[in-house]
């Protein structure tokens, strides 16, 4: 007997459902007792809980809440802690590219990119968040390394402070600043399906089609798939970008319970992409280059291909008591061949070396936890209790040609030969990368939140127990030379109180649990770079206390809030040739944010962040009282929209993006000069043979400026990223 096997490709997937909703219209429940069955409102809920997501706030740019780690969806007036939840409408009307594309609006956030890589980092409060340590409906670890495809998000919800207690600590060694927590796409209770295509500078093409149908006699199976696709040269000369992602959402809805899960495949491939500069010697910077201008080696390249998946149910087990389950997984392989120049004058003469890495990682993690209310006097109590793990395992191997390096100018690139990779430079075989690093973090959580006077003042205190098994193995061999098993407890409390109700005033007290860094690399010994003595080394984990105080305001459509903030974390530094922890670095500063419709046609959304950072303690005495690495002191966001009178449907739009002075070294002796960048688009609603039709227009960097954007940081040495050029971007979507 011969048997056949049907292999769905996504647009066949898609094809289905768009078919498949014609018949589901014309079914009719087969018995009477189906009909009696009480309706199941769906709320798009894309973490299966019965609650669905927060509203969206006055204008549709933001929401009115977001997930709060183990706490759950927490309304903003409620919440003892700062965060912004940007919804998929916002996402769209952006035309995000990326999510640090879509943070650009938000001014407690500025984005730089991993050291010697093309990761996105999301600098929030002067620290860090890798893009590793960025979290998919709860879990840390699930998403793409590098870089996220915004089709996959319904919400990007940022977190303004450390989050030990709330989410775990972060398994890649990031986030005493803040918290990303990326929203999956559900089906709503609409039928959707909308293709939309787009073209940018340099002849960057676009193409995605979004589709949700729900199915069954009360509409309880939901079916989302999102496809995408992005090619072609970039504003920057010679730079390639093919982008490809595949996801499909399904969530499930009963009586009692529901069910979601989400499966994806993601490649990110980089062809001659503009590097970061190493500052190298100098004790001072040279000018920007042209923002169009790409000193890339022609035979560089990243690429990154991940697939990942996700399963959370939630069962209510009493009126009050709901008991929750999830896991995640992600398999990631990567290969690069970079050349990533170190300036040697204020001339832009630079020298280039080739370094080839190849990658594969394997994560597995989970949470499951319990939730309920009960009432003791006056006084209700919202108690929870979880549990956390995580594990990581990552290959490596690399391969890196002569140190001395090739000489190149980032003014006048010159194209070098590929340089031959050295044995004496190499760990490790590329074609077979062998274990080098793996993870191990399990935690246990307990929270009570009470609220007194009728709901006016409301106490949120917890625990988390956290351990962390971090282990480091020889390039090649997979030998383990170094590891340790440590634990922590971390504490909360938060505390707010409503003033009136339009006014909260809230404070807290959080910790932050970071996993040792591991001393990868080279440092530059004033002459070349090097290698450090101790690479590979894996650090011990550390705490970082975060106190803060604020005021929230809801009008209704038009929201405020102002936070005062001070969180402190151990400083790397070189030791002679040795990677260490010395010192600490002290953030404390004001974030002012504002949001909403402040007059009818007009959307505001966008704040102000001022920022002071302190080195303490460090080894090198002359560098006490200095700033960090990469930490502006002033950061304004402002975006507004305004619909324009007797046009129906045409929208006009501007942001500008203000970042003060920013240094690239621990002595300030480099310093990044201000820059402001202007933003316009337009966004026009129409109907073209009875479907609806959206058109939108953007323009980024209006002006064209060229500036340094942002310093990377990796112990005691920074990097710089040039702006990107003048990039005008135009899309249309249509749906059916």
């Amino acid at each position: 007997m011969r048997t056949f096997r049907l292999v769905p490709t996504p647009f066949a997937l898609a094809a289905f459902l768009l078919a498949s909703s014609a018949a589901h219209a014309q079914t009719t429940p087969a018995d009477s007792a189906a009909q009696t069955m009480p309706t199941v409102l769906v709320h798009a809920s894309a973490d299966a809980s019965a609650e669905g997501l927060s509203k969206a706030y006055a204008g549709g740019q933001v929401a009115r809440g977001g997930r709060m780690g183990i706490l759950g969806a927490v309304d903003m007036m409620d919440s003892p802690f700062g965060s912004t939840s940007y919804t998929q409408q916002f996402i769209a009307d952006q035309q995000a590219r990326s999510v640090g594309d879509l943070l650009q609006s938000d001014p407690a956030v500025r984005m730089s990119r991993g050291y010697g890589n093309f990761q996105e980092v999301y600098v929030i409060r002067g620290f860090a968040l890798d893009s590793d340590d960025v979290a998919y409906n709860g879990l840390y670890g699930v998403l793409p390394r590098q870089y996220v495809s915004p089709e996959l998000l319904e919400r990007v919800e940022v977190f303004r402070g450390a989050s030990a207690f709330l989410n775990g600590a972060a398994p890649g060694g990031s986030g005493i600043g803040g918290a990303i927590n990326l929203m999956p796409k559900r089906a709503g209770n609409a039928p959707l399906t909308e293709l939309t295509l787009g073209v940018e500078s340099g002849g960057h093409a676009y193409a995605a089609i979004d589709v949700a149908r729900r199915f069954g006699d009360k509409q309880e199976f939901g079916v989302r798939v999102n496809v995408a696709k992005r090619q072609g040269e970039t504003g920057i000369q010679r730079e390639d970008h093919d982008v490809g992602m595949f996801s499909v959402g399904l969530d499930y809805r009963g009586r009692s319970y529901r069910l979601s899960a989400d499966a994806g495949y993601q490649n990110f491939d980089l062809t001659a992409p503009r590097p970061s500069v190493n500052t190298g010697s100098l004790t001072a910077l040279p000018g920007a280059p042209d923002a169009a201008k790409n000193f890339a080696q022609p035979w560089s390249y990243s690429k990154e291909h991940d697939v990942f998946g996700t399963a959370r149910t939630e069962l209510d087990l009493a009126k009050d008591i709901v008991a929750w389950a999830a896991f995640g997984s992600r398999s990631t392989k990567e290969s690069n061949s970079l050349a990533q120049p170190t300036l040697s004058s204020l001339n832009g003469d630079a020298s280039v070396y080739r370094f080839d890495n190849a990658r594969k990682q394997e994560i597995r993690t989970g949470e499951v936890g319990i939730r309920g209310k009960l009432t003791t006097g006056a006084v209700r109590h919202t108690l929870v209790a979880s549990w956390s793990g995580h594990w990581n395992e990552a290959k490596n191997a690399y391969a890196i040609s002569d140190y001395a390096g090739l000489p190149t100018n980032i003014y006048r690139p010159l194209d070098v030969t590929m340089p031959p990779t050295l044995p004496a430079n190499s760990g490790g075989v590329m074609s077979d990368p062998r274990l080098t690093q793996k993870t191990v973090l399990n935690s246990y959580a307990v929270a009570d939140t009470m609220a007194f006077l009728d709901d006016q003042l409301l106490l949120t205190v917890g625990l988390r127990r956290q351990q962390i098994r971090d282990a480091a193995y020889a390039y090649g061999t997979a030998v383990q030379y170094s590891s340790y098993d440590k634990s922590a407890t971390t504490p909360v409390a938060g505390i707010v109180y409503k003033a009136s109700k339009n006014v909260s005033l809230y404070a807290n007290y959080i910790e932050a649990l970071v996993k040792g860094p591991v001393a990868s690399g080279t440092y530059f010994d004033g002459q070349n770079d090097v290698p450090l003595s101790n690479k590979g080394e894996v650090f011990s984990p550390y705490k970082s206390k975060q106190k803060e105080i604020g005021v929230k305001y809801d009008g209704g459509r038009l929201g405020m809030s102002a936070a005062l903030f001070s969180t402190a974390k151990p400083l790397p530094a070189v030791v002679g040739s040795r990677a260490t922890l010395s010192g600490e670095q002290r953030n404390q500063g004001l974030e002012l944010s504002v949001f909403g419709t402040p007059m009818a046609g007009v959307r505001l959304l966008g704040g102000l962040t001022w920022l002071d950072t302190e080195q303490r303690k460090t080894d090198k005495p002359a560098n006490n009282g200095k700033d960090a690495i990469g930490a502006p002191k002033t950061q304004l966001s402002v975006g507004g929209e305004w619909d324009v009178p007797g046009a129906p449907g045409l929208s006009l739009n501007a942001r500008s993006i203000y970042t003060s002075t920013q240094y690239a070294d621990l002595a300030n002796s480099k310093q990044l000069p201000s820059w402001t960048r202007l933003d316009i688009g337009a966004r026009y609603l129409t109907q073209v043979a009875g479907h609806d039709v959206t058109l939108r227009a953007r323009i980024d960097n209006v002006a064209d400026r060229s500036y340094w954007a942002s310093a990377v940081s990796s112990f005691d040495a920074g990097s710089l990223v040039l702006a990107a050029p003048r990039t005008v971007v135009v899309s249309g979507s249509v749906a059916f």
